[in-house]
């Protein structure tokens, strides 16, 4: 099957240049002096939205005919998908309706319902609510937009990998986190494209991680979706997907996982160290950097992939607050 390559996120980012901010990378001198080699913070969690998914919601809805945008869009998400979607309909005027699962954040379901799409809560997974969106797909005809597993979605995601590439020309090493995939795959497809000898890692929880299980498998499987501070990366990759576990299987060059309190750990860091507030799957790079996890022989650059994260939470674990002491 046909992978997204280097000219479909060429055309994406040409497509939604002026729909997105094209975010800053700045080096960490903390990381860095622990690392004995550069490490570079991409800052995609200024983005518009608060995450990196409206670059492909944008570049998805872009390539929408008219026809289409008439109908309206649906999609399931774990917040951040939902709030790209929701706010790049916004702008063209059209209907979006957001599937959810009840592990999704309030704070995200009250910045999706503030940009004026519809929200339906189904179940207690990803699974759950892809199945209230294909019921609305088969009923209503809305033009249904995945997540992840979806060509325009994965080469808008894609965007990123070039600016990093433009930004740091020699890094040996990217890290990214990695859900289903559409965010990984992308990236990678964008920086083995320009920079062939450039590492790209996918960084998970191990508390329900399904791409790294798919993986392991060498099919796509299921995976109890289980809460986690990085509720961003919760789902599965669905049983039929078509783009996103081949591109992980072929592109990655390896996938960590972390426990709860080193993702924890990445969130304080990034608050105390680099003055950054980043929600859990934001900040699975450094977390990852911060457990001894990565080895590198080069510029590292570390993707902060968004700041939706409940504040009472964050000031909770900047505080402190233990993985067990959480879950009591």
């Amino acid at each position: 099957m046909a992978m997204v390559t280097l000219q479909d996120i060429r055309a994406a980012r040409d497509r939604i240049a002026d729909r997105i901010e094209r975010t800053a990378t700045v080096i960490s001198q903390s990381l860095s002096g622990r690392l004995g080699h550069p490490v570079y913070l991409k800052l995609e969690h200024r983005q518009t939205t608060g995450s990196f998914k409206l670059r492909g919601a944008s570049n998805a809805i872009a390539s929408l005919d008219a026809q289409e945008k008439a109908l309206g869009v649906v999609a399931a998400s774990t917040g951040n998908h939902g709030r790209a979607l929701a706010h790049a309909a916004k702008l063209e005027g059209m209907r979006a309706v957001i599937c959810m699962s009840r592990l999704v954040p309030e704070n995200k379901l009250a910045e999706i319902r503030r940009l004026g799409a519809e929200v339906r809560i189904v179940g207690n997974s990803q699974d759950d609510a892809q199945q209230e969106v294909e019921r609305l797909v088969a009923e209503e005809g809305l033009v249904m937009l995945p997540p992840f597993d979806h060509p325009a979605v994965i080469a808008g995601q894609g965007t990123l990998g070039l600016e990093m590439i433009q930004q740091i020309p020699d890094a040996a090493l990217v890290l990214v986190p990695l859900s289903g995939g559409g965010l990984a795959s992308g990236i990678a497809a964008a920086v083995k494209g320009v920079s062939p000898r450039t590492k790209v890692i996918g960084v998970s929880m191990a508390r329900g991680a399904a791409m790294k299980a798919s993986l392991d498998a060498g099919r796509p499987v299921l995976v109890e979706e289980l809460p986690t501070l990085a509720d961003s990366l919760g789902g599965g990759i669905g049983l039929d997907n078509r783009l996103t576990f081949a591109m992980c299987r072929d592109l990655l060059d390896d996938v960590i996982l972390l426990s709860e309190d080193e993702i924890a750990a990445g969130i304080r860091h990034a608050y105390e160290q680099e003055r950054e507030i980043v929600e859990g799957a934001g900040a699975v790079g450094i977390a990852a950097l911060l457990a001894g996890k990565v080895k590198a022989d080069g510029p590292v650059v570390v993707l902060l992939s968004g700041r939706n994260i409940d504040m009472d939470q964050h000031r909770r674990i900047v505080c402190g607050d233990t993985f067990a002491e959480r879950a009591a």
